[in-house]
């Protein structure tokens, strides 16, 4: 995960299903702040992580096979 990073939102507080937006920080105060553009501006953000999913634009690098992960 890098920050920051391009992400779809999904917050029911804030009616966002699927809303693109940029990762900037997260907060020790448990907020994810987020940089969000709306009708052609960009707005800051700051949505609560326990009623917040987030999903990163970019996946996830595959492993190498000959690298063995502990579980």
């Amino acid at each position: 995960m890098e920050i920051p990073g391009k992400v779809s939102l999904y917050c029911t507080l804030l009616d966002a299903k699927g809303t693109n937006a940029t990762l900037v920080a997260v907060s020790p105060n448990g907020y994810y702040q987020l940089e969000v553009t709306i009708k052609g501006r960009r707005h800051a953000v700051l949505a609560p992580i326990s009623e917040t999913a987030l999903v990163f634009a970019e996946p996830e690098p595959e492993p190498d096979e000959g690298i063995e992960i502990e579980r």
